[in-house]
């Protein structure tokens, strides 16, 4: 695919970083949002620099998500270093071999439910992982204010939100998970390397993304796969518990705004301003599956499932998880008012490229589900069921 030139208008101060011709370090690259990430600079935007994917190749991380961005640009202006962001000499050497000048840092332990069963992970990746990158990028930086340090965060450190109210960057954070909380640490420490040692920190805190190249864990992936082959489609708790979805590029597009235009030391919400409860997201999956894939076209669901006659009829209600948050949703007008973004997709379209890509990317799929994976959803899910 071609660039189209980025139209993000650009006003950079003297000294300050100039994010289309830089060095930049992006952590977890090859996990979901860090991989549509560094597809949206190479086909979206006027990126001319050097783009390093520093990934450890955990469950989540795929290098087949980027496998034509590296036959394009692998050894000329994209490359690819397995590592672990706890890893402070191999990170010192990354940062002096390619000459660093930003950090995208995604890398992170998200999962909810795992962080339930194994906490320690979240621990250490996210709060001593993000330290080390901390650390790393300020011996290597010093006093320089041509850098930047963005760090991804997410709605869940504000904790649970009522029936009514909005998270603003402001809200005080009430983490409910080892999860959030693992993520409410690492925002902490951000922040205090910019007001300790004057690091050029940004940090943005997103709602739920969905999209292209989701591992197949996660709720809306989940959904999909388990439609198409007939499986039951597990929903937590009474199913309204209430997310704001967003699309995965469209959040990609927000840190390049922010990279782009905002000043160090502020933090923004990115939101979809799209609240849906678990059950209408499963719903309205299972509609567009029955446009796009009908039941009746599809053997496979009916043989493993013959008594039923429409997708949503594999909807199963399964036991809550613990501390389960009820509601999340995002205030974005800072990035609005002050960088200009907005969404580029609703719901009801993000949904459908969704479900069309999964559909039509069935070797990619095969390609994640791995043993270990298989293993997770009968640990997570099956111990569930009512």
């Amino acid at each position: 695919m071609s660039k189209s030139r980025n139209t993000i208008p650009v006003s950079q101060k003297p000294g300050a970083l100039s994010p289309s011709s830089a060095n930049i370090l992006v952590t977890g690259g090859a996990g979901f949002i860090g991989s549509n990430f560094i597809r949206y600079l190479f086909e979206k935007t006027d990126f001319q620099g050097t783009l390093v994917n520093y990934d450890k190749l955990t469950y989540a991380g795929n290098l087949l998500n980027l496998s034509d961005i590296d036959e394009k640009f692998g050894g000329k202006s994209y490359f690819f270093v397995r590592g672990d962001i706890r890893d402070y000499e191999k990170l010192k050497d990354v940062f002096a071999r390619y000459h660093i000048s930003a950090v995208v840092h995604f890398a992170a332990e998200s999962h909810v439910d795992r962080s339930i069963f194994g906490p320690k992970d979240f621990i250490e990746t996210n709060v001593n992982g993000t330290f080390t990158l901390l650390e790393a990028s300020r011996q290597f930086w010093g006093n320089r204010r041509d850098v930047r340090f963005h760090h991804i965060s997410t709605d869940e450190v504000y904790g649970s939100l009522g029936d009514t109210g909005y998270f603003y960057e402001t809200t005080p954070y009430d983490p409910r998970s080892p999860y959030s909380a693992s993520k409410a640490a690492s925002d902490h420490i951000v922040r205090a390397y910019f007001h300790t040692y004057g690091l050029p920190v940004t940090i943005s805190n997103c709602s739920n993304n969905y999209g292209p190249y989701h591992f197949p864990e996660k709720l809306i992936p989940l959904i999909i796969l388990n439609a198409i082959e007939g499986k039951p489609l597990p929903v937590y708790g009474d199913g309204k518990n209430v997310r704001d979805w967003l699309y995965v590029e469209d959040h990609c597009e927000a840190v390049w705004f922010i990279l782009n235009k905002a000043r160090t030391g502020e933090t923004f919400n990115v939101g979809g301003e799209c609240e849906k409860q678990n059950i209408e997201v499963v719903r309205e999956i299972c509609d567009i599956l029955e446009e796009l894939h009908p039941l009746k076209d599809n053997p496979a669901a009916r043989k493993q499932a013959p008594h039923i006659t429409r997708y949503s009829d594999l909807i199963t209600f399964v036991t809550d998880r613990p501390g389960h948050d009820r509601r999340y949703a995002i205030n974005c007008d800072k990035i609005k008012k002050e960088l200009g973004w907005k969404q580029k997709y609703d719901f009801e379209n993000g949904l459908r490229n969704t479900v069309s890509w999964y559909l039509h990317n069935k070797k990619w799929v095969e390609g994640v589900r791995s043993g270990e994976y298989i293993k997770w959803i009968e640990t997570n899910y099956h111990i569930r069921e009512k």
